[in-house]
């Protein structure tokens, strides 16, 4: 079976809307503006791209970022490996032809038989309501979080508020930076 991790910029009152920068939000950018750059906070993101053997996301995300990261250098991995989008909207004529192999991926149920094939870890990035279904559909297995010394107040949440039964975490690797930010590694446990 596949690992499926959900990676994110979290602010620490779990705001993981527009980190970088994306219009419509009032505190976007926040992880470039809000908290002093470390670069050694960002070595898990390099990490991520080089242990990954596929990435998966929702509609708004692919909307995001298939026009941009295609170009990028700092995202060469992940323009070579397979992408899989989770929308009951996204057409194929609307996918991107320069960020290589892009499947669709209708319902969960889709994302859980892809975990049952062969292959090495699915990253998950952005996508804050697809991660939300995911966990509460007990499909991710660990979570890659930095942490910002950061309360954001309102925006997208990684975490849903559905009444779900306790999921326990272990924590199998953490750091913190002179910026406050933390590294959190959690595997969820089964």
């Amino acid at each position: 079976m596949r690992t499926l991790i959900s990676t994110a910029f979290i602010s620490l009152d779990g705001v993981v809307e527009a980190p970088g920068g994306e219009p419509g939000y009032r505190n976007s950018g926040w992880v470039f503006k809000g908290v002093e750059f470390a670069a050694e906070a960002l070595e898990i993101k390099g990490r991520e791209q080089q242990e990954s053997t596929a990435m998966l996301m929702g509609r708004g995300s692919y909307e995001g970022f298939s026009p941009v990261w295609p170009d990028m250098a700092e995202f060469a991995d992940y323009n070579a490996m397979p992408k899989y989008v989770v929308s009951t909207t996204l057409t194929e004529d609307r996918l991107v032809s320069n960020w290589g192999e892009t499947t669709l991926l209708r319902s969960l149920d889709e994302v859980a038989a892809l975990k049952e094939t062969d292959g090495g870890p699915i990253i998950v990035h952005g996508s804050a309501s697809l991660n939300q279904g995911l966990s509460d559909a007990g499909l991710i297995d660990r979570y890659h979080l930095l942490v910002f010394p950061l309360l954001l107040g309102a925006g997208k949440r990684m975490f849903s508020t559905a009444d779900n039964d306790t999921r326990k975490l272990k924590l199998v690797e953490h750091e913190v930076y002179a910026n406050g930010v933390q590294k959190q590694v959690f595997d969820v446990v089964r």
